[in-house]
């Protein structure tokens, strides 16, 4: 399979990029120590410097390969980290990927979401022999449901996590783009 891995993606906005060591006082002032984000997202809350260097401690080297995709979604206006974007699980033998985002709070409902992931899809297309890319989220959880309704993704009947398993979703709503 053709990677790429994380490359710097640039949109009017955003500089989508791969996290480095001075990421950490931004992720924690941002959202890593946020409960509102973090449950969402489905992750612990990380609420010491020690423990969000830890996420640092397993991101950064994972740049070594270039089938790892794990983007730092910096806002240009500011200079911060302000969430991430990623692949948290590749299918190589299908060419699909499972994406997942965070914003922090106080940039959420500018759009950032869905510019980032409109970014990653096109990227990815453009650069990668990836067929497909998935998404989810809960029910519940309407802000990324609409980060999802509103980018290139279609609402499909499963996802590659849930099939891998044997299950149906329950509770969640599922997304996928493929290549055209």
């Amino acid at each position: 399979m053709r990677h790429c891995g994380t490359l710097t993606i640039e949109t009017p906005r955003l500089i989508l990029r791969r996290f480095r060591s001075d990421d950490l006082e931004d992720m924690l002032k941002n959202w890593v120590s946020d409960p509102s984000v973090q449950e969402e997202y489905g992750e612990p809350v990380y609420t010491t410097a020690e423990e969000a260097k830890s996420l640092l401690d397993r991101y950064i080297p994972g740049y070594c390969s270039d089938s790892f995709y794990r983007w730092a979604i910096e806002e240009k206006a500011s200079g911060m980290n302000i969430g991430q974007i990623a692949f948290c699980r590749v299918y190589e033998e299908l060419r699909t990927a499972e994406i997942e985002y965070c914003i922090g709070t106080s940039f959420q409902g500018r759009g950032y979401a869905g510019e980032a992931l409109s970014a990653v899809i096109d990227h990815i297309f453009d650069n990668t022999d990836f067929r497909r890319l998935e998404a989810y989220h809960r029910a519940e959880n309407r802000k990324s449901g609409r980060v999802l309704e509103k980018s290139s993704m279609h609402i499909t009947d499963n996802v590659e996590r849930f099939r891998s398993q044997g299950l149906e979703p329950e509770g969640e709503v599922c997304y996928c783009a493929e290549r055209s």
